[in-house]
């Protein structure tokens, strides 16, 4: 595989009116986890979806990958409905989208070398990767993303418990792309690293987005990193948007109050913006 090309399809996501309601045992209450969502998410942007714990981002990500049934609505990508397709569509628009956990050593065997884990996705969905004849393809395609993602080759050896937390995080993004996908959910993946580490590893998917003309989903519930890496930003609140704007004009002139409180809770190093904050806060006080 080239580190600078993409054989996919860049893909358009959309989704229409999508909920999802939960039933506890007995069907004696239903609880709404996302309500009445709808979203583009254009081709080769990035669009980031934050809100609190409990927003409904999980579960949004969840049907957008095709794991859960939406009560109602759809889920679109280039047109073909997640829900409607035969078992080999579903398999196919599967392959075309890959994801990325918050926490990477929990997302792999521990049991299994580097190597096995980044081929994993290749070995289920090509027949010609298999066995001892598929052997040299593996290790081309795996040697090729390591390097891609800031990592020796030679790592292919080595067990997930060897690196540390930003290396693994690479290993999770080098298995997401094997298949060359045109849409990766990023769901939190940068939560669990250190500060330093993060700017790397957010670097680097700013830097594969471009190569391989990749479409995100960026899923966090932090604003700093989220203005970093985003076009575009949906922000959710108790299932449903509240707000989906520019990350530039999100920033600077949020138009929900919800939003506004989420960016003033971002801790701010510069004193003097800090001030500058605290003015416009009592400003805004005094004009209402």
């Amino acid at each position: 595989m080239s580190t600078t090309t993409n054989d996919a399809t860049p893909a358009t996501i959309e989704l229409e009116n999508l909920r999802k309601e939960f039933t506890t045992a007995g069907g004696r209450r239903t609880t709404v986890a996302v309500d009445d969502v709808s979203l583009t998410v254009r081709t080769n942007e990035t669009m980031a979806v934050v809100g609190e714990s409990g927003s409904g981002k999980t579960t949004l990500t969840r049907l957008l990958l095709g794991l859960l049934k939406p009560t109602s609505g759809r889920v679109r990508v280039d047109g073909a409905d997640l829900a409607a397709g035969t078992p080999q569509q579903l398999k196919e628009l599967r392959r075309r989208m890959q994801v990325v956990f918050q926490d990477p050593y929990s997302s792999m065997n521990p049991r299994l070398r580097v190597a096995d884990i980044v081929a994993e996705p290749l070995v289920t969905h090509e027949p010609r990767a298999r066995g001892r004849s598929g052997r040299r393809l593996r290790r081309t395609r795996v040697g090729e993303l390591l390097e891609a993602v800031g990592l020796d080759a030679d790592v292919a050896h080595r067990y997930p418990h060897e690196f540390s937390g930003g290396q693994r995080q690479r290993i999770s993004i080098a298995r997401a792309l094997v298949l060359k996908p045109s849409i990766v959910v990023l769901d939190e993946p940068t939560s669990a690293l250190d500060v330093s580490v993060q700017a790397q590893v957010l670097d680097l998917l700013a830097q594969l987005k471009r190569e391989l003309r990749l479409t995100y989903v960026f899923v966090s519930h932090n604003l700093a990193v989220v203005s970093r890496i985003a076009d575009r930003v949906a922000v959710m609140k108790d299932g449903g948007l509240v707000e989906v704007a520019d990350t530039h004009e999100l920033f600077s002139a949020p138009s929900h109050a919800y939003t506004r409180a989420l960016i003033d809770a971002v801790p701010e190093p510069d004193p003097t913006r800090s001030r500058l904050r605290a003015r416009r806060d009592r400003t805004e006080k005094t004009d209402a």
